[in-house]
């Protein structure tokens, strides 16, 4: 019965991940409240199944309409079985050239609209003793590369604040997976990315290379997003989801050479590290 099938709550539905996995979800026969700023680039997506679906207009920043958003989904469903933070897009500068104005809009996006959105579901979550907070973060959000020191900031904060929450809620039945995706063929590059140009000279081989470098990628990436949300899919249905879902072949290698490497230097600098304690008495 549709009653009983799973409540997902997608942000970000319009395009890429959240428009992929949304279709996938209604596909499956399950519920599903798929959210953009304009309602109305959703509303297709619901055609054709009738209660299942529910579009609403959603911009993460504004607290009113989360509360709302929230509260139609309940409404409608009575429940939130998985929550999908999807909502967000990527900012490019060097440190330097960095415009606050841009920094603090894309903080307000990536980071506090979700937390915003995550501690309305919350409460819904804990009384049901049981749910699934899937965090789309980054390869940024575990590893910075010039050019995006602003955009991997957001993505580390969120991936901070996670672990945090991972454990907080995992005795209530919650669970919480950050999905850190690489190179997608999701037009990230054309629809949801905004730079600062590079004009200081003495980062044009470092941010400058890679803000150029970025544009000339888009739509050759190898990462397929249809396959991307099916992997989210999967572990919303298995009894211990990875805490940590690296995808793409390009983001594997990336992050796992990023971690071995921080390890080995931790390691190196271990002695000097414990010295800095007070002496055992």
């Amino acid at each position: 019965m549709a009653s009983e099938t799973p409540v997902w709550f997608i942000t970000g539905c319009s395009t890429g991940f959240g428009l992929e996995l949304a279709k996938l979800v209604l596909g499956r026969g399950w519920r599903a409240v798929v959210t953009a700023r304009d309602a109305s680039r959703v509303t297709g997506l619901v055609e054709g199944v009738g209660e299942r679906g529910l579009p609403l207009g959603l911009d993460v920043t504004n607290q009113e309409e989360v509360e709302a958003g929230v509260a139609a989904a309940l409404e409608r469903f009575g429940r939130i079985d998985v929550l999908v933070n999807n909502a967000g897009y990527g900012y490019q500068a060097s440190a330097e050239e960095g415009v606050e104005e841009e920094i603090r809009a894309q903080f307000d996006a990536n980071v506090f609209g979700l937390f915003a959105l995550t501690r309305a579901v919350l409460p819904t979550m804990r009384a049901q003793k049981r749910g699934h907070i899937i965090n789309i973060t980054s390869v940024a959000g575990l590893v910075g590369f010039p050019g995006s020191g602003y955009y991997a900031a957001s993505k580390h904060a969120v991936e901070g604040w996670s672990d945090a929450l991972a454990v907080e809620t995992a005795p209530l039945g919650i669970k919480v997976t950050c999905v850190e995706p690489g190179p997608f063929r999701t037009d990230w590059a054309g629809r949801s990315l905004k730079q600062t140009p590079n004009r200081i000279p003495e980062y044009a081989e470092t941010a400058g290379a890679r803000l150029k470098s970025t544009a000339d990628i888009s739509g050759k990436q190898a990462g397929d997003p249809v396959r991307a949300a099916e992997a989210m899919i999967h572990v919303t249905e298995i009894d211990q989801p990875p805490r940590h879902l690296v995808l793409g072949a390009w983001g594997h290698d990336a992050v796992s050479k990023r971690l071995k490497q921080r390890l080995e230097e931790i390691e190196a600098w271990r002695e000097q590290g414990l010295a800095t304690d007070y002496p055992a008495a």
